[in-house]
């Protein structure tokens, strides 16, 4: 049973940085996107920033530039780095992979104190 598992998480200050992990275990297979997602409170959950294994890479308007997504496909491992962090970068993170079928990590939280 494939499980990813994020960590990372936590309260920063505007302006500073957070990186968030994820690794997915129980699976033996690479996936074929591996990609980060977050969810605001009372709002959908939007794309934040994907990996493709063919080594393409896409990001939300809004943190083009700021954030950097990198993955180890041997290790099914992806990180995101967010650097200078705003208030509305608060929400709940979720790690996705995919592969034939959608996996969704258990989510971190990242709130952004201004």
């Amino acid at each position: 049973q494939v499980q990813l598992v994020e960590s990372g998480g936590g309260l920063v200050q505007a302006g500073g940085s957070l990186r968030l992990s994820c690794t997915a275990s129980g699976s033996i297979f690479t996936f074929n996107i591996m990609g980060w997602y977050r969810q605001a409170p009372g709002k959908q959950r939007e794309l934040v920033a994907t990996s493709i294994s063919s080594g393409g890479t896409n990001y939300a308007d809004s943190v083009k530039g700021r954030f950097t997504i990198s993955r180890d496909s041997a290790k099914n491992m992806v990180s995101l780095q967010m650097n200078s962090l705003k208030p509305e970068d608060t929400a709940v993170y979720y790690c996705h992979a995919r592969r034939y079928f959608d996996y969704w990590g258990q989510g971190t939280q990242v709130t952004v104190s201004s």
